[in-house]
């Protein structure tokens, strides 16, 4: 069963954001990069995101879109897991640029109605996420 343990949401002000979240519910910053702020509650990893400076993952949405980015899937069989979701309609978007062990760690997919999903291996969700691998 997989289990969703990745929310990413684009802001305008990435500090401003994580302090706001940080402060709002007691969570705390388990990864920085210069594209993004990751708070997390040791079960949920959630991804302060700004679209403008953001080249890992290249999108088609306006770079001052705010909103939801993109959720992520933690499974036990990344390839299984791809066909399942495959089967159910989802299409291949592709993977992040420069982080991650390729497409049999980490994989990017619209769902039926566009949303970005993300379906990741136990491995890749500790690396990147911080979240634990059997929360």
């Amino acid at each position: 069963m997989a289990k969703r343990r990745h929310l990413a949401l684009s802001m305008k002000n990435l500090e401003e954001s994580a302090k706001f979240y940080e402060d709002a519910f007691d969570i705390r910053r388990v990864r920085q990069s210069n594209v993004a702020i990751m708070p997390s509650d040791g079960v949920v990893s959630l991804a302060l995101l700004h679209l403008r400076p953001n080249d890992n993952t290249p999108d088609k949405r306006e770079p001052d879109y705010i909103g939801m980015h993109h959720m992520g899937f933690l499974v036990d069989d990344v390839p299984g897991a791809n066909e399942a979701v495959e089967a159910a309609g989802g299409k291949y978007h592709g993977k992040i640029l420069n982080v991650g062990a390729g497409p049999g760690s980490e994989r990017k997919y619209w769902d039926p109605n566009c949303v970005v999903i993300d379906v990741t291996s136990p491995a890749h969700a500790d690396s990147s996420w911080r979240v634990p691998k059997d929360s």
